[in-house]
């Protein structure tokens, strides 16, 4: 698929204004003929996984996933700035409605009159009560597209928040795994010490006995002293690993959470859906959709700002020297008053913030096209590594085999004086390394699974096709979540 295809097939997120009304069509269904029928690599077709750790059949995996999935700070942060927009959006909303607002005045002078020539002191109070009304009519939409805006604003950030708690998911997976593997490698040079502490104890008598020359006592010690380089470094990497893994659910780094002793093994291949039920499934995207859709009606707004705006205003009440005739209708008043206000001349601002909407909406569109080009790319990419990464795995392993009896025959050879003693070293150090390299290609294989899931969107379930592709246009909010609590709205997101 090329990146014109992929234009097209997000062209029809950019809002088309025609008149007064914001199309916005759905991006999961009615444009999959714009995307592959199916992935180029091998997949299988069927449901994504939600609670894809539960393939991993890993009980404290599972426990540490949901820990952060709803203690990790980033995460609450996130949850924050839902709210923020919530906020925000009904902030937006209100300016739809009329204002309303009541007010009591009193007030008492005095000031000097004169009589006959004689100085005289008057004192006159008033009192007054008023509700007063204002209300701009929005005739034209221009506050409703402002308003849905603010709205679709709110989705994409709730989708952000879902699309970060997917990417918290498999952090934390990948660092369960980092940290397994880090322990299985501290373990493997520990052993490695160990033997290599046999080893140069048997040459050291050797060499004391006259049978073998010194160097060979040297380079034992040597081969020693680096495997003990190697396990403390080991040892400072899974320092390090452990506490990046407590931070993400939100523990004190104090580097001893408890994980298993062995890596899990691979679950199969899970099922990959079509490319086109990606768009409607992967948050990053929906909120991309969102964004885009926000910007649209921004600029319907910035160009209905060139129509006339109607304003009503309103007041009844009373007022009375007296207090107690407020509530007295002989002393009632009101008044009503209309304006309508056509901008003419404003220095080109209104023009100016048309163009600023029109590029925005530009920049939305290309940034969707960028997410939805890098989305396919990384289900690819992940699908294609996955068997790479199978045959790298039983490769090294069978190499590590070899190693391992290559090490165990050079030693026996070197004493009965066959090999020297540097074809020891090196078999010593070939079945270090290839064993070593074998543990990682085993994580490197579960990171990857990882992120395949990340990739297809799976963990959390899936957010409502129904809710997230609703169509949300000027003067229509229906099925907004604005002014729902926080933890409402991500229900109907699907959270």
């Amino acid at each position: 698929m090329n990146s014109n295809n992929v234009g097209l097939a997000i062209a029809f997120t950019c809002i088309t204004i025609s008149g007064c009304a914001v199309k916005a069509p759905s991006m999961g269904s009615a444009y999959t003929e714009y995307v592959p029928e199916g992935w180029q690599s091998l997949a299988t077709n069927g449901t994504v996984d939600e609670d894809w750790w539960q393939d991993f059949n890993d009980d404290r995996l599972t426990s540490l996933i949901i820990e952060a999935a709803g203690e990790n700070p980033a995460l609450l942060q996130a949850s924050a700035r839902v709210e923020q927009a919530q906020a925000q959006a009904g902030i937006t909303g209100a300016d739809r409605l009329p204002s309303i607002s009541a007010m009591f005045n009193a007030s008492k002078q005095e000031q000097p009159l004169s009589s006959d020539g004689q100085p005289l002191q008057v004192t006159t109070e008033s009192y007054s009560a008023t509700l007063n009304v204002n209300w701009e009519i929005d005739f034209w939409g221009r506050l409703g597209s402002l308003s849905s805006a603010a709205t679709q604003e709110f989705l994409a950030s709730a989708n952000n928040y879902r699309a970060l708690r997917q990417s918290i998911a498999a952090q934390t997976a990948k660092a369960y795994f980092a940290v397994i593997e880090a322990r299985q490698q501290l373990e493997l040079s520990q052993r490695t010490v160990d033997a290599q502490e046999e080893t140069a104890r048997q040459i050291g008598n050797r060499a004391d006995a006259g049978i073998i020359a010194p160097t060979d006592r040297l380079l034992s010690v040597t081969n020693l002293e680096s495997s003990r380089a190697g396990l403390l470094q080991r040892q400072t990497a899974l320092l390090q690993v452990t506490r990046g893994l407590e931070l993400l659910v939100r523990d004190y780094p104090s580097g001893t959470v408890v994980t298993p002793e062995n890596l899990p093994y691979m679950p199969p291949q899970p099922a990959a859906g079509l490319p086109a039920e990606l768009l409607a499934r992967r948050p990053d995207l929906l909120a991309a959709e969102r964004n885009l859709l926000a910007t649209g009606l921004r600029r319907t707004a910035a160009q209905r700002s060139w129509l006339p705006t109607i304003s009503l205003t309103g007041s009844v009440g009373s007022q009375s020297n007296e207090v107690k005739n407020l509530l007295d209708g002989d002393f009632s008043l009101w008044s009503i008053a209309g304006q309508l206000v056509q901008p003419i001349f404003q220095g080109g601002r209104i023009r100016a913030n048309i163009d600023l909407s029109r590029a925005r909406q530009t920049e939305a569109a290309e940034a969707y096209v960028e997410q939805a080009l890098q989305a396919f790319s990384e289900v690819e990419i992940a699908l294609a590594s996955d068997e790479f990464l199978r045959q790298r795995e039983a490769a090294l392993k069978r190499a590590a085999d070899a190693a391992s009896e290559a090490e165990r025959i050079a030693f026996n050879r070197y004493n009965q004086g066959i090999t020297p003693f540097l074809t020891v070293l090196e078999s010593q150090q070939r079945a270090l390394d290839t064993t070593s390299a074998f543990l990682t290609a085993r994580r490197a294989r579960l990171d990857n699974r990882v992120d395949l899931h990340l990739a297809l969107g799976g963990g959390f379930s899936a957010a409502s096709n129904s809710t997230d592709s609703a169509t949300t246009g000027p003067g229509n909010t229906s099925g907004s979540p604005v002014g729902k609590t926080p933890r409402a709205a991500y229900s109907e997101l699907g959270q």
